[in-house]
């Protein structure tokens, strides 16, 4: 993808031109930096930086989407360093912000009118899997990865946002797959996923702690974030009986919790509800028709797309 400048004589990109990309550099923010409020917030900066642009500067820019998501990438590989000592101090283990839905944040284009930058708000890219596996990346490997093999540019263009040469983004992209193929399981087909969270909650709801402990993958991991603001296991927990002992002892800790099956991060999930008010979001992994791996989101500052 060019950088979107280029000396032209027609009439220079007006802002509402630039305000129509607002949710691909969502899509795009929010995969680079794991948050959604951190995402809007590189957002809106490059809303302002392409406000500051004089009319000879905007008049050189062919494609208002190009520069858009040039200039988000820039922010957001700045912010991904400052964010990396924030979760060193992070209270606990650090997951994600879970999304709803992301048809209904990444996108507003039809299916037939969707080119690549588009396409990925519907692929695996926003998985919490995924995203969790992104967060061991460094700040310029991510940024490579996402651009390179999700928003299709080229190491050249990726090099001019990251400060490296074509070769060593190439590099970069490699070792990010490297990290992606090293970190996955067995997968199965979305009916087979959301039949098994289906299962799941059945008897995490009727408290059947034996019919959670079949569901459950010998070597299971769960982790959950609670921020430090509510409670939430501050280690991972590891194994069957611990994983389920520890989502069944959940209605003991939060009185008239109830379970819903709903869409996260673009697979079925589970929210947790207490008195109305979403206490959880949770995101699982399904290998071999078994959970091997559970996210269970709880701070209530992670959670406000979902009020």
């Amino acid at each position: 993808m060019p950088d979107g400048t280029e000396s032209v004589e027609s009439e220079p990109p007006s802002l509402e031109d630039a305000v129509e990309e607002r949710s691909i550099l969502l899509g795009l923010c929010y995969r680079l930096l794991g948050s959604l409020g951190d995402a809007e917030d590189a957002v809106q900066d490059t809303y302002i930086r392409w406000y500051r642009l004089d009319a000879s500067a905007r008049q050189d820019v062919r494609s208002p989407r190009a520069w858009l998501i040039t200039t988000a990438s820039r922010i957001c590989f700045d912010l991904l360093g400052s964010a990396r000592v924030r979760r060193e101090l992070y209270v606990g283990e650090w997951l994600p912000e879970p999304v709803p839905d992301p048809r209904v944040w990444t996108s507003c284009l039809s299916q037939a009118s969707i080119d690549p930058a588009d396409r990925v708000s519907m692929d695996e890219s926003v998985s919490m899997a995924l995203l969790v596996v992104l967060e061991s990346m460094t700040p310029a490997e991510r940024v490579a990865f996402v651009l390179h093999d999700v928003f299709r540019f080229t190491f050249a263009e990726v090099g001019g946002i990251v400060g490296r040469s074509p070769v060593a983004c190439r590099q970069l992209a490699s070792s990010a797959r490297k990290r992606i193929r090293d970190s996955r399981q067995i997968t199965v087909s979305s009916e087979e996923h959301a039949a098994v969270v289906r299962s799941f909650k059945t008897a995490w709801s009727e408290g059947d702690i034996g019919g959670l402990i079949e569901l459950l993958d010998p070597n299971v991991t769960a982790v959950t974030d609670g921020g430090g603001v509510v409670s939430a296991a501050l280690e991972p927990l590891y194994g069957p009986e611990a994983v389920a002992r520890f989502f069944i002892g959940a209605f003991g800790r939060q009185p008239g919790l109830h379970i819903e099956q709903q869409v996260v991060n673009g697979e079925a999930g589970l929210v947790a509800t207490s008195k109305g008010k979403i206490v959880a979001v949770i995101s699982v992994n399904v290998g071999s028709g078994m959970v091997d791996r559970i996210w269970a989101v709880r701070n209530p500052e992670k959670l406000a797309a979902w009020e």
